[in-house]
């Protein structure tokens, strides 16, 4: 892991505050950490099995909910926390306990069509369903007025791809002008003719404020789960890329270079911009090689030609969910930036661990990956969780949702 900074104040771990203005933790007092010899994070075990996370020095983590098959994450205006459940369809909404008690669970939505992306423009809520964007009216934990703003999305269900499709959840992000941003991914690992689909597939779409037909923003993203709008308006993704390319050096798959290969992006995006997949693939330097199998020539793309990666997270990382950290920010020394859900890799010898990641944000760009909070795999990759998603709530907090556990986590630190 990645070396973090050590964190402020001492070494104790708590639960949270359970004054009246504050979401309680619903964990009790926990054992003070000692500090690891290493990566700068410290042991803390969390109320779930007796689990043990590492974070940094000062902070803690405490169970906020248990909840099956977590996804992704929204706060809504009135401070409750959303999450999605592509499995059962449904969108929930915890509302943070108070004076110790417990988090209350609620279904705000049911009967969906693998709900996954979750965004808020003022009060209106928009709810990614794998064909098919709605907005509903929400108000007092409660929705209203559904109408579906983009619809003819790619899934399983599309007649042309009988079936198969590999990454038909959505992602979606609200644009400062209202503008509608979904992610659309690949339907296989390499499948070359989403290129010329109509609706593009693995792309990032955008369709009009208000809703409409949506046209290619960006192409080439394989799979762009991690959508967000940076704080000065820019679109960000956090791309799971390909398995299994060739070392371009003799064209063979080999797994110590498949291991490192290629990394995983997260990249600014513009109108047109193109993250070369499937044809060429970002090296650790960020910049793109021509892949050996599919565009050996270049002429399939020509690779020099794309910009590199602003970011990236080592190969088969898979990163989920990507947010912004803005308001006030993270405590000295991160401070503002975005936060990743690292999810793992699935198929890498060694298994690339599950984490939260940061990056600090500065003059429109992200520093270098920093490690938030691991400790979800032991020595010989056995796991017990998978981060999905990280935001920061209305307390300062950070709230990360796990699918494999099955459970929300508050990580917070002295003075929140």
């Amino acid at each position: 892991m990645r070396a973090l900074m050590a964190g402020v104040l001492g070494l104790a771990l708590t639960a949270c505050s359970s004054t009246p203005d504050k979401p309680s933790a619903g964990t009790s007092e926990q054992p003070a950490a000692q500090p690891l010899e290493a990566g700068g994070l410290v042991a803390t075990t969390v109320q779930l099995d007796g689990h043990e996370m590492k974070v940094p020095a000062g902070w803690s983590v405490s169970l906020f909910a248990r909840v099956p098959k977590a996804r992704l994450l929204a706060w809504t205006p009135d401070r409750r926390l959303l999450v999605s459940r592509p499995k059962f369809g449904d969108v929930l909404a915890l509302t943070p306990a108070r004076a110790g008690g417990a988090t209350v669970q609620r279904t705000l939505l049911s009967g969906l069509n693998e709900p996954h992306g979750l965004a808020f423009a003022g009060n209106t809520l928009y709810v990614a369903e794998s064909d098919q964007i709605n907005t509903f009216q929400y108000a007092n934990g409660k929705v209203s007025g559904r109408k579906v703003v983009v619809d003819g999305l790619p899934d399983a269900k599309s007649s042309e791809l009988r079936g198969a499709y590999a990454h038909a959840l959505k992602s979606v992000a609200i644009g400062a002008d209202g503008a509608i941003y979904i992610s659309v991914g690949s339907t296989g690992n390499v499948s070359v003719e989403d290129r010329d689909a109509s609706p593009e597939r693995a792309t990032i779409l955008k369709a009009p404020p208000g809703g409409g037909t949506p046209t290619t923003f960006a192409r080439g993203v394989r799979n762009g789960t991690g959508l967000a709008v940076a704080p000065d308006g820019a679109v960000w993704t956090a791309v799971n890329n390909r398995d299994n390319i060739a070392d371009p050096a003799d064209g063979k798959v080999k797994v110590d270079y498949v291991n490192d290969h290629p990394v995983e992006p997260l990249a600014k995006l513009t109108q047109g911009r193109d993250l070369g997949w499937p044809f060429c693939n970002p090296d650790t330097d960020r910049a793109f090689d021509r892949d050996v199998q599919l565009n050996p020539d270049g002429t399939k793309l020509d690779c020099a030609t794309l910009a590199p990666v602003e970011q990236a997270m080592g190969a088969h990382s898979a990163p989920l969910g990507l947010s912004f950290a803005t308001a006030p920010g993270l405590p000295a020394p991160y401070g503002k930036g975005a936060l990743v859900g690292i999810h793992g890799s699935w198929n890498r010898k060694p298994p690339r661990a599950p984490e939260v990641s940061f990056f600090a944000w500065k003059d429109g760009g992200l520093g270098p990956q920093q490690t938030l909070l691991t400790g979800f795999q032991d020595e010989q990759g056995n796991r017990w969780g998978r981060p999905v998603m990280a935001v920061q709530g209305p307390d300062q907090a950070i709230y990360v949702s796990d699918d494999l556990a099955g459970a929300i986590y508050r990580v917070s630190w002295p003075g929140i």
